[in-house]
């Protein structure tokens, strides 16, 4: 996906990936604006509703039934995130 600096990715905005012969579908809300920063102890997430609901929707299609343990999703600085951010992974952990 190619970003402008700055840019939200557009409401057309899919990433369909495959884990296992699984297909998951992520959909970007036009307008999202995530900010991940990381602090000595935390981790702040930031967004604004739009991208609430873009992550909402994220971690939803994460826990959906038959979707494999270890399945997982890299939002990265222009990918998915705002400029400066550091990078989030958003990953189902079923079994320890």
């Amino acid at each position: 996906m190619t970003q402008h600096p700055d840019a939200s990715p557009p409401a057309t905005t899919r990433m369909t990936a495959d884990t296992d012969g699984v297909s998951r579908v992520f959909t970007w809300e036009d307008g999202a604006e995530i900010v991940v920063r990381a602090f000595p102890g935390e981790v702040v997430i930031a967004a604004n509703a739009a991208g609430l609901r873009t992550l909402a929707g994220h971690l939803l299609v994460l826990a959906e039934d038959g979707t494999p343990d270890g399945s997982h999703l890299h939002l990265e600085d222009n990918n998915g995130l705002r400029e400066g951010s550091v990078g989030l992974v958003l990953e189902r952990e079923d079994e320890r």
